[in-house]
């Protein structure tokens, strides 16, 4: 797994290439709470990721709930349908704004 970071304006972009699952899940959180630390706007681009086990979801649960005690907002941009469908029955989409691309949610979280 592979993640990126970059800053558009006052929005972290924090960008994720490949599986996230037991043997990668500490280190995108570690990646997540390190971007937030001081700015709790971000956009989670998992549109690169191809599977995400139960230890990934449990990091993308922690993140909000760190980045909402912050008064913050995460999007999720570019979830693959197989994803998208694991969080929708679980319940996570919920608590999580959803969409296509970066650009898109970065006009919704301005």
């Amino acid at each position: 797994m592979k993640v990126d970071i970059m800053n558009v304006g006052d929005v972290n972009v924090l960008s994720v290439d490949g599986r996230v699952d037991a043997t990668t899940a500490l280190q995108l959180q570690e990646a997540v709470m390190e971007t937030t630390r001081n700015n709790p706007k971000l956009l989670l681009d998992l549109s690169k990721v191809d599977y995400m086990s139960s230890a990934g979801l449990r990091v993308i649960l922690l993140l909000h709930r760190e980045i909402q005690q912050n008064d913050g907002r995460v999007i999720l941009v570019g979830l693959q349908e197989r994803i998208r469908d694991a969080m929708e029955i679980t319940g996570f989409l919920k608590h999580f704004a959803v969409v296509p691309d970066v650009q898109t949610g970065i006009e919704m979280i301005g």
